[in-house]
């Protein structure tokens, strides 16, 4: 008799939130970020608006750090899940592609993001793909996937039915964009 049914096998936790893999991690980026500070109590996240950094870090082991957590489609998952970034190397590459005007806005191509090492050796790269529209499955996901980031900030659960607002996809703020007055 096995151990390990169908019926064990579906109990395991959803992946809500995207882990950078050893290698090449293939992502879409589908909102805006959020982007504040973040600090730990009782080794427990609490995050900041930009505005409002705190002066010192209540764990003096712990640097007070800059974030930023956006809406991705990961594509080893097939997934939609938050991605939070701490890591700087990967958002001044990103900053980078954004203001190159060969590549601009990150909504509009994969980035690949190349883990490599260990601990504080650990390295990454950011690397764009080609440019192309997002997959209609994708959006399908995205809309079935209701996640507000700002609950972030309360330190509440993103991903909780109960937020009024809804972290809107880049095409419909760029469909907004689009619509005259």
């Amino acid at each position: 008799m096995n151990f390990l049914t169908e019926d064990t096998q579906e109990l395991k936790t959803e992946k809500k939130y995207f882990k950078f893999a050893e290698g090449e991690n293939r992502v879409r980026i589908l909102s805006a970020p959020i982007a504040g500070w973040e600090d730990w109590i009782d080794n427990k996240p609490v995050r900041y608006r930009a505005k409002e950094k705190p002066s010192k870090a209540h764990d003096s082991e712990k640097k007070v750090r800059a974030f930023w957590s956006v809406i991705i489609w990961n594509y080893s998952e097939k997934k939609v899940q938050i991605m939070h970034i701490t890591q700087a190397s990967i958002r001044k590459s990103i900053e980078a592609l954004c203001i190159d005007e060969d590549w601009g806005s990150p909504f509009h191509y994969d980035l690949k993001i190349i883990k490599s090492g260990e601990g504080i050796d650990t390295e990454y790269r950011v690397n764009p793909g080609q440019k192309k529209p997002v997959d209609e499955l994708i959006k399908h996901s995205f809309k079935e996937t209701p996640i507000a980031l700002e609950a972030l900030f309360d330190n509440a659960d993103p991903f909780s039915s109960d937020h009024i607002f809804i972290t809107r996809a880049f095409w419909e703020e760029e469909q907004q964009e689009e619509q005259p007055f």
